[in-house]
């Protein structure tokens, strides 16, 4: 004969008071903010491809006595410069929703009107003198260096805090300390903040911002930059938020089903 499985008394407002609850076989979800040096893979990343196109096109030129790889051609350290800049300019300016969309066209419009007053020759007259040429050690070394920053950045650092989301219950973790605080998810506010086109979809690849408000005598509003997969974790933290910890019910094995 199936035995029925004990319900939740309704008292229960937190899955800390469901007894027989195992907290660690509770759906969660965990959230990483991560920094704005994350925004800086497209540099190291080509630095390595254009450290490779010099090894394999560049010649030996000899400076003070001492020989090194560097490419004959100016186009490799241009557009490096040029990428470097944009990195740079991209994470440090934040152009949301209409205003990247404007930011669009008036790059269009300035291009046209250029075109129209024939100043485009001229611009592309003065562009041959301009040369840039790095060695082969320089773009290994400050690729290695800035990849080495990226990779503590992205899998030590911002992982010292994270946020965990489960039924009924959000909280602040911090791994160095054991600090950890707790709030309720009832009639909590989740939602994605709008993206910026350059920064979150093209260097990003997709992240974003979330804003958390929660309610409660310790009503509090977080927002959680550059998080992966943003629209992904939103709809996960909706689906945790909509199921009420007296749902839950504990099994004979200290389980939830």
């Amino acid at each position: 004969m199936a035995t029925a499985q004990p319900s939740v008394p309704a008292h229960i407002t937190h899955p800390d008071q469901v007894p027989g609850v195992d907290l660690t076989q509770l759906p969660d979800l965990k959230l990483y903010s991560h920094s704005r040096l994350f925004y800086w893979w497209p540099v190291w990343v080509l630095g390595y491809i254009l450290a490779i196109l010099t090894y394999a096109e560049g010649v030996i030129v000899e400076l003070n006595g001492v020989g090194m790889y560097m490419h004959p051609s100016k186009n490799p350290g241009v557009i490096y410069t040029v990428v470097f800049m944009l990195v740079i300019l991209f994470t440090n300016i934040s152009l949301r929703g209409v205003v990247s969309v404007v930011a669009i066209l008036t790059v269009m419009f300035v291009t046209v009107l250029f075109a129209y007053l024939g100043w485009w020759e001229e611009i592309l007259r003065v562009l041959p003198y301009l040369s840039i040429h790095m060695n082969l050690g320089f773009y290994v070394f400050f690729s290695t260096f800035l990849l080495i920053i990226w990779v503590l950045a992205f899998f030590v650092f911002d992982r010292l805090k994270f946020w965990r989301v489960r039924p009924g219950q959000l909280t602040v973790e911090y791994v160095i300390g054991g600090a950890e605080r707790s709030y309720d998810t009832r009639n909590m506010i989740a939602e994605q903040l709008p993206q910026d086109l350059f920064r979150n979809q093209i260097l990003g690849l997709g992240s974003g911002d979330i804003r958390v408000v929660t309610s409660g005598a310790r009503s509090e509003e977080m927002v959680l930059p550059n998080v992966l997969f943003v629209r992904r974790r939103i709809h996960a933290i909706q689906k945790l938020v909509q199921v009420k910890p007296d749902q839950l019910v504990p099994t004979q094995d200290g389980t939830v089903a």
